[in-house]
């Protein structure tokens, strides 16, 4: 979620942080997170894999689920396994309602697979194309009713769609809600375009609108609305009866549809309507994914012809080949030599995440209902993933990885900070991005730490350079690639999320490394301008002295801490509105005090950066003391910082979309 960026965030902007922790921007709701997925020690292997059967299934996810689920105060999930057409374990673990004490069922207890849900919209896509109706790499708005502009000339296509490189930035705000209507799909579309901020087909840039969009196109295509289309093309033919993307749920699936939580010990929460449906508002039981899983291994069953199902299977043209591509929707995950093709999915408080081995004819899936504590649905899913691989489709060769003897040298150039290529850009939102830039430094033996790469106990993984600029955890699975360009990294990714997310270098005037620090020294300086005023006041009338300037210095004088105390305000009302964002129910609601604080703070700001520069010129002219001349000058440069992160990061701008 949002919420780790933006409390750092706030207290960045109230200057009251001691130091900024270093961390990666937590990915929105319906994004597959990446998972923490390999154990701290070498993995034991048996000599012979065991079979997948029910019985061993069963007994592995005895010893793996419920002590998971436990610890990490999740109430309830389901797992199910397929083979060669066949399920060959669905099963539940906890609770679907804590309260009556109700257990999950695997077969009719619908979850929340978020993200996951693209995937039903993918197979949509793919029955029209196979139909004839759609073309792949035709520009969209052939198929809309509204416009998406070209950027740098060049259009959208379907593929650039399901790839994630249409080039749309980020967006938060109308993600999900609660409790209010959601408007009809194309009203939602229509009413904001986000920006493009990367030519098509060049940049991987995870996106629900991109998605919501080809939903839509399956809509004005097909002519029916996308409910409609899914429950009739996809539901109906796979038998599956517990499965929905209508929202509100229909009144006949309310009794399976498991409670949402934070915590399993805590209260059950409401039910989350997601905006942009075709992106992640599917409800689905286990049972009736496995359905789903059977049939894309089946070469796409009663829902695509076997050249379709391979045409959407195949992997696609990557800038970073090394690591996992995406496919046509589905994003793929190698581990010990065998290709899965996958999608994750997070909503608030459910988790999913689902793979098919087409070619060894396997599919898992696992569904939690709580977000637990600690970050465990991540390393719980990551480990189910690498443990389940490691038991029935273990490696050929467990060898472990030789270093290169260019580990040390390659490893220096990916040291610095990098930004995520999914990113706000266009609105005042943006100034998350100046606490989410990662920042790549050594260990103690030349390798490349990455905060984002972790153990499941939280320790910086191992990472060992096994061919030129690929690095591979020296105890696991998780891999790291770079794109090297003119002899520079220019970007990198890793692991999971590598088909759909990069990093690229952040640009010198938005690097947090020495911005947030400047922004500190300019809070501070305003803080201590502003604070002079009161405490002058106070001293003079406690030793019955006189302020010292005349005409314009003390009108000066005055006005400065006039506005170095609104700039305080506004500081402290953006940390108001920032910290507000992952309030989905605010949305809307505070539109009134964005605009408010927009409008103060372009005040503030250029009205503290001028009078700053007036302040100094007359505290130079007038020959004051020394320490006034020198103050004068560090106030200048620290209200310029803060005037500089404002522009840079559209703090002053005018509008509420974000």
């Amino acid at each position: 979620m949002w919420k780790r960026s933006l409390g750092v965030l706030a207290a960045g902007l109230l200057g009251i942080a001691i130091s900024v922790p270093a961390f990666t921007q937590a990915p929105a709701p319906l994004t597959p997170v990446p998972q923490t997925n390999a154990p701290s020690t070498p993995a034991t292997r048996p000599a012979v894999a065991p079979n997948l059967t029910k019985a061993d299934a069963d007994a592995w996810l005895d010893g793996f689920m419920p002590y998971a689920l436990a610890r990490g105060d999740v109430a309830g999930a389901v797992v199910v396994i397929v083979k060669d057409g066949q399920v060959v374990t669905q099963r539940g673990f906890g609770y679907s309602d804590v309260a009556k004490r109700k257990p999950v069922d695997p077969a009719t207890t619908l979850f929340r697979p978020g993200s996951t849900s693209k995937l039903y919209t993918w197979t949509a896509v793919m029955q029209l194309v196979e139909a004839g109706k759609l073309n792949l790499d035709a520009d969209v708005n052939q198929y809309l009713d509204f416009k998406i502009p070209p950027y740098q000339g060049k259009p959208i296509t379907l593929r650039n769609i399901m790839t994630h490189t249409a080039g749309f930035e980020e967006i938060i705000k109308g993600l999900l809600t609660f409790n209010k209507p959601v408007p009809s799909l194309g009203d939602v579309l229509k009413h904001r375009i986000p920006a493009r901020i990367y030519a098509p087909g060049s940049t991987p840039a995870y996106s629900n609108y991109a998605t919501a969009l080809a939903g839509y196109i399956v809509e004005r295509v097909s002519g029916v609305p996308f409910d409609d289309y899914i429950e009739k093309n996809i539901f109906a033919r796979l038998g599956m009866q517990y499965a929905s993307f209508r929202q509100p749920l229909p009144d006949r699936l309310k009794p399976f549809m498991s409670q949402g939580y934070e915590l399993g010990s805590g209260p059950a929460k409401g039910y989350e309507l997601i905006g942009m449906a075709p992106a992640g508002a599917s409800a689905i039981s286990g049972g009736d994914m496995a359905k789903f899983m059977i049939a894309h291994l089946a070469n796409g069953g009663p829902l695509l012809k076997p050249e379709t199902a391979l045409q959407m299977h195949t992997a696609q043209p990557s800038a970073i080949p090394a690591i996992n591509e995406m496919a046509l929707g589905f994003y793929e995950q190698r581990i010990n030599g065998h290709r899965a093709i996958a999608h994750g999915g997070d909503t608030v408080y459910f988790h999913s995440d689902l793979w098919i081995f087409p070619e060894d004819n396997i599919g898992l899936y696992i569904s939690m209902n709580s977000s637990g504590k600690d970050g465990v649905t991540r390393v719980l899913r990551g480990s189910l993933f690498d443990d389940f691989a490691d038991r029935y489709l273990p490696a050929a060769n467990n060898a472990p990885p030789k270093e290169l003897a260019t580990a040390k040298e390659h490893a220096k150039l990916l040291v610095g900070s990098w930004t995520n290529s999914r990113r706000i850009d266009s609105n005042f939102a943006k100034i998350i991005n100046l606490l989410g830039d990662t920042k790549v430094t050594l260990d103690a033996d030349g390798r490349p730490v990455i905060p984002a790469l972790t153990s499941p106990g939280g320790a910086p993984r191992k990472l060992i350079e096994v061919e030129p600029f690929v690095w591979q955890d020296a105890y696991g699975h998780e891999r790291l690639a770079a794109q090297v360009v003119d002899g520079k990294v220019a970007r990198w990714s890793f692991g999971e999320v590598s088909p759909f997310m990069i990093w690229y270098r952040t640009p010198a005037s938005l690097d947090s490394a020495w911005l947030i620090p400047a922004l500190l020294f300019g809070v501070a300086m305003v803080f201590l301008t502003a604070l002079s005023w009161p405490v002058g006041w106070f001293a003079r009338r406690r030793y019955g002295a006189t302020l010292k300037l005349e005409g314009e210095s003390r009108r000066t004088y005055k006005v400065l801490r006039g506005f170095a105390w609104l700039v305080l305000g506004v500081l402290v009302l953006w940390g108001v509105v920032i910290t507000g964002l992952e309030n989905f129910e605010s949305h809307g609601s505070t539109d009134w005090l964005i605009l408010l604080v927009q409008f103060a703070g372009t005040l503030a700001f250029f009205g503290m950066f001028g009078l700053s520069i007036w302040n100094a010129w007359l505290a130079w002219s007038t020959r004051r003391s020394w320490f006034a001349r020198i103050w004068s000058l560090l106030l200048v440069l620290g209200v310029f910082f803060i005037l500089w992160v404002a522009l840079a990061f559209n703090l002053v701008s005018f509008g509420t979309e974000f």
